[in-house]
């Protein structure tokens, strides 16, 4: 799978790159995000992860998507906005995309034959799922919507794709 990290991504400001290079060669949480979602509040403990781990080598990549009840209205400006103003988020942002159906981003078409702890794969459940991607471009896990970024078993797995 490494050339997920090949794949293309425009970034928040509007800027073509690819993942690899959003990550600059690091692990990276990829998190479809919501500004008007009851799991909105994810953003302070993805922000606290980018935190405690960017500088041994994780990049948080957030990826706005209105897919879900429209929970994600803004444009590019008010998303950054939002963000930045509420939960001082300084991780990278992706444009705002599809993640399921016939008009799904090439990331999320990817990231989605991965399957869950319970060995399920298939569409996005909701806002705020997260995918943990190896430094090497594989994905290493993938954890729903309602599992929380500082959960345990996230902590876990992001620790075991760290360099020593």
């Amino acid at each position: 799978m490494s050339d997920l990290l090949d794949l293309s991504v425009t970034t928040l400001q509007g800027e073509p790159t690819t993942l690899g290079h959003l990550t600059g060669g690091k692990a990276a949480l990829v998190v479809n995000v919501a500004s008007r979602c009851g799991l909105t509040p994810q953003y302070g403990a993805l922000e606290a992860l980018q935190e405690e781990y960017g500088d041994r080598g994780l990049t948080v990549v957030g990826v706005p998507c209105n897919q879900f009840k429209g929970q994600e209205p803004g444009t590019a400006e008010e998303i950054a906005e939002f963000c930045s103003a509420t939960y001082g988020v300084t991780f990278p942002m992706t444009e705002k995309v599809e993640v399921n159906g016939p008009g799904a981003h090439p990331l999320f078409q990817r990231l989605t034959t991965a399957a869950d702890a319970d060995g399920t794969a298939g569409d996005v459940l909701w806002n705020f799922e997260k995918f943990l991607i190896s430094p090497s471009g594989e994905v290493v896990g993938r954890f729903r919507p309602t599992t929380l970024p500082d959960a345990p078993e996230v902590r876990a797995a992001i620790e075991a794709v760290l360099p020593a």
